[in-house]
């Protein structure tokens, strides 16, 4: 009986890891393959306290790219050796290497929560992100990401970006977005005349502070992948809304797909993540893609 046993229980053992293991892989939140062909590409996370250590199930939209914002914002160093100060928590990026919606990563360099004076320091921010982009946290990275937002109304732009963005390690993104309801065409017109041609752009739709409809971003689009090439265009969704008071909640489903199904074709980024989808909203999105498809 005791031989028979000893001979039985190796494959006991082996069979109960295996499962042990597969409900590991398949339940587990932070581990779930991204095995879903949804509309989102990938994500975007505005780091700060609040969010140092994001979770999600973005997967389930599709995303399997993120765009971290900055690594250090206001003297604040989201990644060791990049900052005065130090973050009430440090982000775990090994485990955020591991997750799904984390596969291709953009990195946000030094940027400013204050828009007015991160523009006024642009080049010391491009300076001090040249300095910290070799000190990245331990994630694999495809590409750079410079946090000074442009738009029209910022009338140095042409002459301080390029003198910036010539600083910085390539690929090399930046946003845009336009407040002046210029166009899509004249928008990239505007680009066209200082942009360097290795330089991708993120355009913000505007959809969340209400700025434009969803088809009129669309429109923005266009005219820019035109002028600029698919290649070199990535969108931003608004995942947010304003509330009566100042501030920002996030979108519902309802008000969130159309931006979503306006926008196919391109990469589309939801800003952001880690504030604005949670697991629940995620969970009804998908019902809505679903219901769609």
């Amino acid at each position: 009986m005791t031989r028979r046993l000893l001979r039985v229980l190796p494959a006991v053992l082996l069979l109960g890891g295996a499962f042990l293991l597969g409900r590991f892989l398949i339940l587990s939140p932070g581990h779930r393959e991204a095995l879903v062909d949804g509309p989102v590409t990938g994500i975007v996370w505005q780091v700060d306290d609040a969010t140092a250590k994001p979770e999600g199930e973005w997967q389930r939209l599709g995303a399997d790219h993120l765009l971290i914002q900055w690594i250090l914002v206001d003297d604040i160093g989201f990644a060791r050796g990049t900052g005065g100060k130090a973050p009430t928590q440090m982000p775990d990026w090994r485990r955020i290497a591991r997750e799904p919606w984390a596969r291709h990563v953009t990195l946000g360099l030094a940027g400013d929560f204050d828009e007015k004076k991160a523009r006024e320091n642009v080049l010391q921010l491009a300076k001090t992100s040249a300095a910290i982009a070799g000190r990245k946290p331990p994630i694999e990275i495809e590409g750079y990401y410079f946090p000074v937002e442009v738009d029209p109304t910022w009338k140095k732009a042409a002459e301080v970006m390029p003198k910036a963005l010539a600083l910085l390690p390539r690929p090399l993104w930046i946003s845009v977005y336009d407040n002046s309801d210029m166009g899509g065409a004249a928008l990239a017109d505007w680009l066209s005349t200082w942009l360097p041609a290795d330089v991708g752009v993120f355009f913000q739709d505007g959809a969340g502070v209400t700025a434009r409809s969803p088809q009129t971003a669309r429109d923005y689009a266009d005219a820019l992948a035109a002028s600029l090439g698919k290649d070199r265009l990535r969108i931003i969704t608004e995942a947010f809304r304003p509330l009566p008071n100042g501030g920002f909640r996030p979108a519902t489903a309802e008000e969130l797909m159309p931006q979503i199904t306006l926008m196919q074709g391109y990469d589309l980024y939801l800003f952001d993540g880690p504030h604005y989808l949670d697991d629940t909203l995620v969970d009804a999105l998908v019902k809505r893609i679903d219901e769609r498809d």
